[in-house]
């Protein structure tokens, strides 16, 4: 049973192995002003070069090694049929390797311990650590796409090994890249000038005049940021469905050749850079822009910044989400028969 087995754990075995050379031929952390790949030679020599295996055994960074730990746990999942056991064993080794690496990376930083209560239990951190570098980032690869083998030999994803490494490399990304920043930035309002947690400044900055001032309304020169980001938002929703229903009729009820290029010409702004629809509307109307220095030419009015104002943001976000906008109406009057219109 264990020899039909094996092929089935041929995975394991690559992704162990990548682990392990992640640990032994990479430098663990980055280096400054330097490409870690250059310094490939060095991670047996080098303080700084230093694979994850010589930090962690050499120069005292005893919380590396969570990860060889894990690596070595996760290697008798090769002993095992796929199953139930197996999943178990590799969600258990795998994700315990990557909380520990990255709490580690987290609570440990190029000045110590990253928090005061940690510097306060535990007293003050002789060993320091820079950002993660190839080799670390490699390990972690390795772990997490072996606990999502452990996921899909538990059942999940349909036991699909690809399937299960992809879900939760993209959903980790997403993690760290997005929800993080954003958890972090939400978090600095629960927080004083002076750093203390304050429950009364969180209700302090939201419910401040620059958020729901009204004073627009009284001859103000503005009203907060919520009313502006609501009215802009109703806006634009106008706007974008308007043109989209539009787009849609001359699509499906308009001439059929047609059909085509107004739908790729409606995708464009969704396929191109974002920064491509802005920068064209400010060359077509920023002050030193085409219509602007046309209208000077022709007509003496002198160029002004009238643009950049609520009036560019809304055109520049009607010309964003107006395809989005026509893919739904679209398949709204697909929907509808033209007997009944």
């Amino acid at each position: 049973m264990q020899a039909n087995a094996t092929p089935k754990n041929a995975p394991i075995l690559y992704w162990l192995l990548t682990g392990v050379f992640a640990y032994l031929c990479l430098p663990w952390y980055a280096l400054q002003d330097s490409n870690g790949l250059l310094s490939i030679p060095q991670v047996f020599s080098s303080d700084l070069a230093g694979n994850g295996l010589m930090q962690a055994v050499q120069y005292g960074k005893v919380w590396l090694w969570l990860g060889p730990a894990a690596l070595f746990l996760a290697s008798a999942a090769l002993f095992q049929a796929p199953g139930r056991a197996q999943g178990r064993l590799l969600v258990f080794a795998g994700f315990l390797g990557v909380a520990g690496l990255v709490l580690s990376s987290f609570a440990i930083g190029a000045k110590g311990w990253s928090f005061d209560w940690l510097n306060a239990g535990f007293g003050e951190l002789t060993r320091k650590q820079f950002g993660i570098g190839w080799g670390g980032s490699l390990a972690l690869l390795a772990l997490l796409v072996l606990g999502a083998f452990g996921l899909a030999r538990l059942g999940f994803f349909k036991g699909d090994l690809f399937i299960a490494s992809a879900v939760v490399g993209c959903a980790s990304l997403l993690a760290l890249f997005i929800l993080f920043p954003v958890l972090k930035a939400l978090s600095a309002a629960l927080f004083s000038e002076e750093g203390q947690f304050s429950l009364a400044a969180m209700w302090t900055r939201v419910a401040s005049d620059r958020n729901f001032g009204l004073s627009c309304l009284a001859g103000g020169p503005s009203c907060g940021v919520a009313w502006n980001t609501l009215f802009i938002g109703l806006m634009t929703a106008t706007s974008t469905v308007i043109l989209g229903t539009f787009m849609a009729l001359m699509s499906e009820r308009g001439n059929k050749r047609a059909a085509k290029p107004l739908g790729i010409i409606a995708l464009l702004p969704i396929i191109t850079p974002p920064f491509v629809v802005g920068l064209g509307l400010i060359l077509l109307f920023g002050r030193a822009g085409v219509v602007n220095q046309y209208l000077e030419y022709a007509f003496g009015i002198e160029p002004t910044r009238w643009f950049y104002g609520w009036l560019g943001v809304w055109v520049a976000q009607t010309f964003a989400f107006t395809p989005i906008a026509y893919l739904i109406m679209r398949g709204v009057v697909q929907g509808v028969s033209p007997s009944l219109e």
